[in-house]
């Protein structure tokens, strides 16, 4: 008889900056997979060390950005797949034995990478509506047929072959505190105006005043974000402003440079 077949192997990747409130639990939920990855993006908390207790193999560099940063994570590991966290995730039961169970009984031809629905809590609670859920994330994949793409926010995994759908859940504990959400706030609609900045150049006085409300009509009424009670009610206001806010500082930029066009 022929040796048996070894199974497969998984790898976590986790990219951090500063948390220590998070990468346990997240790591924790991991502990199944064969490789625990986190880079770290030189944290002033006790991120690395946490993350070491939790038995995960760390790597401390400066910050690239997020594609880029988690491009560098994925060439660290040598699994035969990736699962993609970010600290505030958590892998139910569920997912961990569906993920075992796809990547055990994969065949050639079979899909490549899978797409994972994704539960998000806001202020201790499950939002459904609003376009929230259910949030598929491109997480799982193997090793070598996919990278990231090097966008300011919001980068996209670009895959190379057919992409599945599982069932089990993330549990994504995003912004458990109004403040939570300002934390984040002003550094993702910079980021997100300088990437808009590259296709867009004048921004008028119906950029400010529709976006924003087109965004709200269709979170908090198309998408029945009204059903989450005064949880979905601040998560689409939440959507509403930074839509706003994207463009104030969108048009406050292009703006600026004009001003220097004209003074040269």
């Amino acid at each position: 008889m022929g040796e048996p077949a070894c199974k497969p192997t998984v790898a976590c990747l986790v990219i951090t900056k500063n948390e220590e409130r998070n990468i346990v639990d997240c790591l924790e939920s991991a502990q199944w997979a064969n490789e625990l990855i986190v880079i770290d993006a030189e944290s002033g908390d006790k991120t690395v060390e946490l993350a070491r207790a939790c038995g995960a193999n760390v790597f401390v560099r400066p910050w690239p950005g997020f594609g880029l940063q988690k491009n560098f994570g994925m060439a660290q590991t040598s699994a035969d797949w990736i699962l993609i966290l970010d600290a505030d995730e958590r892998v139910t039961e569920e997912l961990r034995g569906e993920v075992r169970g796809c990547i055990e009984g994969w065949r050639p031809g079979a899909s490549v990478a899978y797409r994972i629905p994704r539960r998000n809590f806001f202020y201790g609670a499950w939002v459904r509506g609003g376009g929230v859920y259910p949030d598929y994330q491109v997480r799982l994949f193997r090793r070598g047929i996919a990278q990231y793409n090097d966008v300011a926010v919001h980068e996209n995994l670009i895959v190379d072959g057919e992409i599945g759908t599982l069932v089990g859940h993330l549990d994504h504990y995003t912004e458990r505190r109004i403040k939570d959400h300002f934390k984040k706030f002003g550094h993702y609609t910079t980021l997100a105006a300088q990437e808009k900045a590259k296709k867009v150049r004048t921004v008028g006085w119906s950029d400010l005043v529709f976006r924003p409300l087109v965004v709200w009509a269709k979170t908090y009424l198309l998408k029945q974000g009204y059903r989450d009670g005064v949880n979905g009610l601040i998560v689409c206001l939440f959507a509403s402003m930074y839509t706003f806010v994207k463009y104030a500082k969108l048009w406050d930029t292009t703006r600026q440079d004009a001003s220097h066009q004209d003074a040269r």
